[in-house]
């Protein structure tokens, strides 16, 4: 028996299949399965297991709903845990097939891959409209020049500092110690460009904190705004004119570790027994102790000390808390490496710490975005308790240029077990989906989707200056699920390798700006953060060919087909009956304008490289 029909089985716990809205604990819900009209299934059955013991739930045959072409099978239960997981068995004539969020198979899958429902989950209802722009300080806009660091100002890693002038190209090795003159003023100046010129509604800017560095994760204060950066009062300005335009922020955070300089790091070394030698681990004091990756000048933090984990979140006046509030009032929090945090040898605290973490900032400000740093799996950090999102760099943007640029990211930072051998493109919708399939959808919404960072060269480094390959991961960054950030410059066309090439000055020559490339980038974001359907829609990928990736989003306003291709390829229709679209249904490109309509269960569609085809609903 042919198999082809599973391609049209679809489930997705939003729009028509589940709610749009926050489910309560002990709330009755439907759950809806869609499977095409020819599918051999003859029962269908729900398998949850509440509190430990499995129960096997069958479907009822459910109504039509306009605009699909399918039948329904629906399942009403009550979501008796706050945490509820279920995957799907169907039953056909030659055996049974199980369905859960990382697709059908005959064996029986782990419970890790079930569908995820959270009740009483109170995501941070702004974030799913919104696009960040992420900003380094130092680099983006000189606002004061009074506030610079001059030669010699002071010293970084025993290295006096360096003025630098603006436009520059940053030296290789210099790293840290190497000034700009780029602060806070300088953002507020070019909010208009940032809203009314590009569209972004979000800032998430490294950190702000007083530090030796550029970069600022040699933490020595975190109580205050550095100077440089033009001080408390520069921030508390900004703020007010991004909540008067509506728009949100949200800062980076170092709790893993400090800087050398940090005055709670000098007092231990000064006194092994002064409240804060506990705040860190000394093997020998005061020389020997645990810091980030051996470097001496980030000495980590000890989360075994219980007086830490108050200082830096859970008391009322703790860090985390206190910049959440007037007069700062920030969004959110980004984690630096929090993949790391609270993990030292035989204590592993990260979880514990996490979790407290997210009491701390959710009690201070309901609403606030708690992101993590994490280059791996964060799938454990993921599940509604911890983290509301992390910087999607392995379940998006690493096999993103894979697949695109035939690279992996080891070859990049030239490893020698990187990998040349382009992704095919079965390949990386299937490894996004195995990250997409071990957390909650609702956390999938809110994934902080990228292309490129301070951390990593930069969006046109990495596709080789080909801004046609360029297009292409720009058009997935605003349509796959999760929400889009913009590395500050990429919309003018900056460029840059590795650290610190990537931190280059954004350029304020606006006659030299490619205003084209500016205009598509715009284009892109006040689509994104327009459209319900990229929001908070379902992902099902329609077309899977040697150079084509195709998929449809989907939410109960609003269905979006988007065509991606790498290369050129004979694919020339897309089978939208597996997406259970109706013949006869209408579709514009939302880039070119064209139009077509599905027949005999196709689309017909050109061979442009990016498209977006909107469903003309009426």
């Amino acid at each position: 028996m042919s198999s082809n029909w599973l391609s049209g089985v679809f489930h997705n716990p939003s729009g028509v299949y589940y709610h749009d809205v926050p489910i309560g604990l002990n709330s009755e819900v439907t759950l809806r399965l869609r499977v095409p009209h020819d599918a051999p299934v003859r029962m269908v059955l729900l398998r949850c297991a509440p509190d430990g013991e499995q129960q096997m739930i069958q479907a009822q045959p459910g109504n039509d709903i306009p605009g699909w072409s399918c039948r329904w099978f629906e399942v009403k239960l009550l979501l008796t845990n706050q945490k509820f997981a279920y995957r799907f068995y169907l039953l056909t004539d030659q055996g049974g097939w199980w369905y859960t969020a990382a697709g059908a198979t005959r064996y029986v899958p782990t419970d890790h891959q079930d569908f995820q429902i959270l009740a009483d989950y109170h995501a941070p209802e702004w974030v799913e409209h919104a696009v960040f722009y992420q900003i380094f300080p130092d680099r983006f806009a000189d606002g004061d020049p009074s506030n610079n660091v001059r030669d010699g100002g002071h010293i970084v890693d025993g290295y006096p500092s360096i003025a630098r002038r603006w436009g520059d190209l940053p030296i290789k090795d210099q790293g840290g110690r190497e000034f700009y003159g780029g602060d806070l003023q300088g953002i507020t100046q070019n909010l208009d460009y940032l809203q009314d010129t590009l569209g972004v509604n979000a800032l998430y800017l490294n950190p702000v904190g007083t530090a030796p560095s550029n970069h600022k994760y040699d933490v020595g204060s975190y109580t205050q705004v550095d100077p440089h950066f033009g001080g408390d009062a520069a921030l508390i300005e900004l703020r007010r004119h991004l909540t008067e335009r509506g728009m949100h922020l949200i800062l980076d955070i170092v709790p893993n570790h400090c800087g050398s300089e940090n005055d709670w790091f000098k007092a231990a070394q000064a006194d092994a027994t002064s409240e804060y030698a506990e705040y860190f681990k000394f093997y020998r004091h005061p020389h020997e102790y645990d810091s980030w990756l051996g470097y001496k000048s980030l000495p980590k933090l000890n989360y075994n000390s219980l007086k830490l984990r108050q200082t830096m979140y859970a008391a009322e006046d703790s860090v985390m808390r206190t910049w959440l509030r007037e007069p700062f009032a920030i969004d959110g929090w980004r984690i630096d490496v929090a993949n790391m945090l609270a993990r030292q040898g035989q204590h592993q605290l990260g979880h514990k710490v996490l979790r407290g973490m997210r009491r701390a900032v959710k009690e201070a400000n309901p609403g606030a975005y708690l992101l993590g740093e994490n280059f791996f799996d964060a799938s454990d950090h993921l599940q509604g308790d911890e983290l509301d999102a992390t910087m999607n760099y392995r379940g998006f943007m690493m096999p993103l240029y894979h697949w695109l640029t035939g690279r992996d990211y080891n070859v990049v930072f030239e490893r020698a077990y990187g990998d040349s051998f382009p992704l095919d493109t079965v390949a990386l919708d299937m490894q996004w989906q195995a990250f997409r399939s071990t957390v909650p959808w609702i956390i999938n919404r809110q994934q902080f989707n990228l292309l490129d960072s301070h951390d990593t060269p930069r969006l046109l480094h990495l596709c080789r200056e080909d801004r046609a390959l360029a297009r292409v991961a720009r058009l997935l960054l605003f349509t796959y699920p999760g929400v889009p950030c913009i590395y500050y410059g990429d919309e003018i066309g900056l460029t840059g390798g590795r650290d610190p090439d990537n931190r280059r000055t954004m350029d304020w020559n606006r006659d030299g700006w490619d205003t084209s490339w500016l205009g598509e980038w715009s284009q892109l974001i006040r689509l994104r953060t327009n459209s319900p359907a990229l929001a908070r829609g379902s992902y099902q990928s329609v077309c899977r060919s040697e150079n084509t990736l195709a998929f449809v989003r989907e939410s109960r306003q609003q269905r979006l087909v988007v065509v991606a291709r790498r290369a050129a390829d004979e694919i020339d229709r897309l089978n939208l009956a597996a997406a259970a679209v109706p013949d006869g249904a209408r579709y514009r490109d939302l880039l070119s304008g064209s139009e077509a309509r599905v027949e005999n269960g196709f689309l017909a569609i050109p061979p442009a490289a990016t498209q977006i085809w909107e469903e003309l609903w009426t």
